[in-house]
């Protein structure tokens, strides 16, 4: 049985960080690119960042390229996502995602469609 359980959302002032953290279990984490995605009220979910199965490759959306930092310990199963400088446009339920795949291209990485197994989603809420 495949989980992705994330944790490190809540309430935080505008400017400030959070650090966000999704273990997995029931895959071989390594052979799979993991990636975060962000679904704000009545609006689709999007894509955030997006780390390759090795780490050596990661993909950010525009909106928050410079602020926030995907990385992975594939000895602990973990992705992590460290949010910096955060603001009310980053309010939103964050869920991270695997999906198998060995490359690092971009195109593959970014699209939700290709991803195969998806968390619950944590909260996070930028008060301003």
């Amino acid at each position: 049985q495949v989980q992705l359980v994330e944790s490190g959302g809540g309430l935080v002032q505008a400017g400030g960080s959070l650090r966000l953290s999704c273990a997995a279990s029931g895959i071989t984490f390594s052979w799979y690119a993991m990636g975060w995605f962000r679904q704000a009220p009545g609006k689709d979910r999007e894509f955030v960042a997006a780390i390759s199965w090795s780490g050596d490759n990661t993909y950010y959306a525009d909106s928050v390229k410079g602020r926030f930092t995907i990385s992975r310990d594939n000895a602990k199963n973990t992705v992590y996502l460290q949010m910096n400088s955060l603001n009310s446009e980053d309010t939103a339920v964050y869920y991270c995602a695997a999906d198998r795949y060995s490359g690092s291209y971009s195109g593959r990485l970014v699209a939700l469609s290709e991803y195969d197994y998806w968390g619950q989603g944590t909260q996070v809420t930028v008060s301003s």
